[in-house]
């Protein structure tokens, strides 16, 4: 048999081990099983253990710096996310002008259209800006994130992206490129609209970014008032007057969507972000937001598994001069985990493999993923820790015959 002929055997074999998981790392902490999470998974130990319930439909706490997930209950229930997408709205304008193709000077006008369907005419929150007056894109964001203008949002829609419709597309589009897979959306604000749907996963993820991508805009959704056309309002969120380190992001309702929210805060150098959606009071939606993060930082603290660039596994190399390469993550690997110790931990590194040489230190080979109970607390991108060349015709050989075998027993292995 050729070369070429058992190398094009073992790739075809190789298909059956895409995707492997390859592999269990001890963390230092008690390992248990895996569980995957359902959908209306609750995140951690019972309440009476030291856990946490929530009244809310759908709910999810996570730790900012890491994105480590401390609770989680129907995180991923696509819902009307509210006046909470114009989070979106601002991120696309805060990108934007991150890109140089907006500037905080340039000014909109205030479209009858706005004006109408956002503002003071149609009794909902709004900035109050009149009509076919001219109002600069910093002062459209105060209106927009502080006092939650839905006129706000669709001036700058108009004025970015000529309506709303195109607008919403650019929402979308951006939502993808921030790897939120799940979340549509129809309009600039929130206003009900069937393609308004996110989930409390991505709405976290979301803040996340924001909080992390644009510090200096960022300082607006602690801002507690503005006043525009000289009207004064008031921040919308409560949790900026009722938790301390309380620093944003955005309360949300519609009659379709409930009352929701996305909060952070920050104390002992530890930030925390919460998002809850479905609630039928405001009240309770305030509670719960805050409960929430008292909780978690109560009950929680962060623990180092991995330091930057430390091997924390190895992955199979094909044809190369090495059998395997380590793998290590560009940044320390952390998770948040309970202070009462009760934590299990279980960490995989994830690949497609094997890999084929050669290999570049630093190429991208798969990720790490750390499992609290039956939930992913964390997941970090793993990268080749060395070189690996290409290996001679004899090691490529037998690698492609090891291959084939494996495929050929995997595949009556399946048959039986």
């Amino acid at each position: 048999m050729t070369l070429d002929r058992l190398m094009s055997l073992a790739a075809s074999a190789l298909h059956g081990w895409r995707g492997a998981i390859a592999g269990l790392v001890a963390v230092g902490l008690t390992v248990g099983s895996v569980a995957y999470a359902a959908n209306n998974s609750v995140q951690g130990a019972k309440k009476d253990d030291g856990g946490y319930n929530t009244d809310a439909p759908t709910a999810i706490l996570i730790e900012a710096s890491s994105g480590s997930v401390l609770f989680e209950k129907n995180a991923d229930e696509l819902r009307a996310p509210s006046s909470m997408m114009k989070l979106m709205t601002a991120e696309v304008v805060f990108h934007a002008i991150k890109q140089g193709e907006l500037k905080l000077t340039d000014e909109f006008k205030v479209s009858e259209n706005a004006w109408r369907k956002g503002g003071a005419p149609a009794g909902g929150s709004t900035m109050f800006a009149a009509i076919h007056s001219s109002v600069p894109v910093d002062d459209l964001l105060h209106g927009a994130i502080i006092q939650s203008g839905n006129d706000s949002c669709m001036i700058l829609a108009e004025g970015i992206a000529g309506n709303e419709a195109n607008f919403a597309e650019m929402m979308t589009k951006r939502a993808r490129e921030l790897g939120m897979t799940r979340s549509t959306f129809g309009n600039s604000n929130g206003l009900p609209d069937p393609n308004n749907k996110m989930t409390v996963r991505e709405l976290a993820m979301l803040a996340r970014h924001i909080i992390q991508t644009y510090p200096d805009f960022y300082k607006l959704f602690g801002q507690r008032e503005f006043t525009w056309n000289k009207i004064r309002q008031q921040n919308r969120n409560p949790l900026l007057t009722t938790l301390d380190g309380a620093d944003g992001l955005k309360t949300g309702y519609t009659k379709e969507g409930g009352y929701g929210m996305v909060g952070s805060a920050v104390q002992n150098g530890t930030r925390l972000i919460v998002a809850i959606n479905g609630l039928e009071d405001k009240d309770d939606r305030a509670a719960e937001a805050k409960k929430l993060l008292e909780w978690g930082f109560r009950n929680f603290e962060t623990r180092t598994l991995f330091a930057a660039r430390e091997p924390v596994g190895s992955a199979k190399v094909f044809g190369g001069e090495q059998r395997w390469v380590r793998l290590a993550t560009a940044a320390p690997v952390r998770v948040m985990v309970q202070k009462n110790g009760n934590d299990k931990l279980i960490a995989r590194i994830v690949y497609s493999g094997p890999v084929h040489a050669p290999i570049e230190p630093g190429q991208k080979i798969g990720s790490i993923k750390v499992w609290r109970g039956g939930n992913v607390a964390v997941e970090e991108p793993l990268y080749a820790n060395d070189a690996v060349a290409k290996g001679t015709t004899m090691q490529r050989a037998f690698d492609g015959a090891s291959e084939l075998v494996i495929g050929m027993f995997r595949a009556g292995v399946e048959k039986f």
